[in-house]
């Protein structure tokens, strides 16, 4: 019995990530598929070094970690309902309701600005499903480090008329603050090391503009 169900989930993992890939095909590269790709690499290792209590579900925690830029409203195509996308997906991939409503609840809870708007209500959705604190350290984490400042200058470039000026300020107002809104130990951790990579690489885009101003600083 207990293979049959690892081989169903299985083939809806891998039903899930194939649906994703097409999806996300037309995506520029801040948002491609290998970023869903890392998303899911770094929840499996948060998930796997945290303790086993409050317990956690690992196919949830798969499973949002693929479909958390489903409905992204940077993205969402006409005609999409982001609140219900991913549920009516998994339905239709053969998921049982209660699985669906849980990973469509999780990847609603991930944005950055639904938390900054409520924050109360993200520590309560986590409280009830614990696999959030998981996804979302994993997809903040992928949005610092040095992967995180080539898809600051990535998203800039295909998607906004921005200078570089305005992808530097985007580090102060939001990338360096990520740390801190880490849920977890282990995701706390990961984001010390990539926070810090920012840090540097900031002090060294100062030294190199100072010089447009005639003042360079001094090395």
């Amino acid at each position: 019995m207990a293979s049959t169900e690892e081989s169903v989930e299985g083939n809806l993992v891998k039903s899930v990530t194939e649906y994703v890939k097409s999806y996300m095909a037309n995506y520029d590269g801040s948002h491609d598929f290998n970023h869903i790709e890392r998303v899911v690499g770094l929840a499996k290792y948060i998930h796997a070094h945290l303790p086993e209590t409050p317990p956690r579900d690992q196919q949830v925690v798969v499973l949002s970690a693929l479909l958390h830029d489903v409905g992204d409203k940077k993205y969402l195509k006409p005609g999409e309902d982001a609140s219900t996308l991913v549920y009516e997906l998994l339905l239709s991939l053969g998921a049982v309701e209660q699985l669906a409503r849980t990973v469509q609840t999780i990847c609603l809870g991930v944005s950055y600005s639904s938390e900054i708007k409520d924050p109360a209500r993200v520590q309560d959705l986590i409280q009830s499903h614990p696999e959030l604190a998981v996804v979302q350290d994993a997809d903040r984490l992928d949005a610092i480090g040095s992967i995180g400042i080539g898809r600051v200058f990535t998203f800039t470039g295909a998607r906004t008329t921005r200078s570089m000026a305005d992808s530097i300020q985007h580090f102060h107002d939001k990338l360096l603050k990520l740390e801190s809104m880490m849920k977890t130990d282990v995701g706390r951790d990961l984001a010390r090391e990539r926070t810090a990579r920012m840090q540097e690489f900031l002090k060294w885009w100062d030294e190199e503009a100072a010089f447009s101003s005639g003042s360079p600083l001094p090395t």
